[in-house]
């Protein structure tokens, strides 16, 4: 007999759909993409199926040159965020590019969007005419990162820390250090300064992780297979990012604790040496309002690669048909060895159904360890498989 939820389950389902129903929800991508490029190993003939999320990784994908990425959101408004970051790609010089993404602000925000707006569907034009003062720079939130609702947890956090200068000074050291001994040693004295009431609280918030993007599935299987439960895995996934990955390097963390990135430390794509290729690229990428299940279906081909992010993980939880029918069109959509990553709260992704699993090559022995250099730190597993 299936399992009812309680009110609380169900009540934070409801909030939760609301949130992703009505918001921009991701303002960075959450997934390294330096490990995707490594593992799938693009060339002139990919053609790659993903979740758009907030179109970084699209971005980064694309200086691999690939023929075609098409990205697929049920969130529109994940896509205005994409078809905003491709327009300006293609019509503005790099300074104003890396202002608008690097810094999260432009001076001249309203007069970019009415140069962009004409190559953009009427939905992204409309969301960013009434959104665009995301880039203003003024006010409270004076980054672009600290808009949307994932915008809004880094925003408490950096509200909190400017009542902690002496812990935000740390935190700010330990971006810019130069060894891992360094990092070990601040991270030592920033641990226990860090883990107060306010925060402890914070992060085990539903709403909080709501917001962050975390459904109630991914909070329960954390809470029932890691020790000590969501508290102890943020903890151990943030001491493993910052004792043991250069935090130099870590543009992930940089643009939540400080609100932007250096041209030093960026995704790939905002960096001025990229940026050619990158706008010789730009209209090899498509965007679509859809599930993936629904995209295959109305645009049947052999796509070569598929990025399907955390998203199983609710899927396996709540609808355990659509998960196997998103698998079956997976299988039959996919061309001779099609490379396929996913990640996942889980540390065993055990949830993929029978019936395809003859269909998978899993590759454990690298993705175990590239799992380990993961910058964001953050999901339990990282699968990546070949369809055979």
């Amino acid at each position: 007999m299936k399992k009812r939820n309680t009110f609380k389950q169900l009540a934070h389902d409801c909030m939760f759909q609301r949130i992703h129903g009505s918001k921009l929800i991701y303002n960075t991508c959450w997934e390294d993409a330096a490990i995707d490029r490594k593992l799938m190993q693009l060339d002139g003939s990919s053609q790659i199926v993903m979740i758009t999320s907030a179109g970084c990784n699209t971005l980064n994908y694309l200086l691999d040159s690939p023929r075609e990425i098409h990205c697929v959101d049920v969130n529109p408004k994940q896509n205005a965020l994409l078809h905003l970051k491709l327009a300006a790609a293609a019509k503005l010089e790099h300074e104003d590019f890396f202002q608008l993404f690097g810094l999260g602000r432009h001076e001249n925000y309203m007069p970019v969007f009415e140069f962009l707006k004409d190559s953009m569907p009427e939905y992204a034009v409309e969301f960013w005419r009434q959104h665009m003062n995301y880039f203003s720079g003024k006010g409270l939130r004076k980054s672009f990162y600290y808009h949307g609702a994932a915008g809004n947890v880094a925003l408490m956090i950096n509200q909190y820390l400017k009542l902690r200068k002496e812990l935000r000074g740390m935190l700010y050291d330990i971006l810019d250090s130069t060894s891992l001994d360094e990092q070990r040693e601040l991270y030592a004295r920033i641990e226990p300064e860090f883990w107060t009431l306010f925060t402890r609280v914070l992060v085990a918030n539903p709403v909080i992780l709501a917001m962050l993007g975390v459904p109630r599935p991914q909070i329960q299987i954390i809470r029932n297979t890691y020790p000590g439960g969501i508290l102890a895995y943020i903890k151990d996934k943030l001491r493993h990012v910052f004792t043991k990955l250069p935090a130099q390097e870590n543009y992930f963390w940089r643009v939540y604790i400080r609100g932007e990135y250096t041209p030093e430390c960026c995704p790939d794509y905002l960096k001025k040496t990229n940026y050619a290729l990158l706008q010789a690229n730009i209209n090899r990428v498509h965007a679509y309002n859809s599930t993936v299940t629904g995209f295959l279906q109305e645009r049947p081909g052999d796509y070569t690669h598929f990025v399907l992010l955390d998203h199983q993980d609710w899927l396996a939880a709540n609808d355990v048909p659509a998960l196997e029918e998103e698998w079956m069109q997976i299988i039959h959509n996919s061309a001779e060895n099609a490379k396929l990553i996913m990640r996942s709260a889980a540390h065993e992704i055990d949830f993929i159904p029978e019936l395809v699993t003859v269909n998978l090559k899993k590759h454990p022995e690298c993705t175990r360890q590239l799992h380990q250099l993961d910058r964001v730190g953050t999901y339990g597993n990282l699968l990546f498989a070949e369809v055979v």
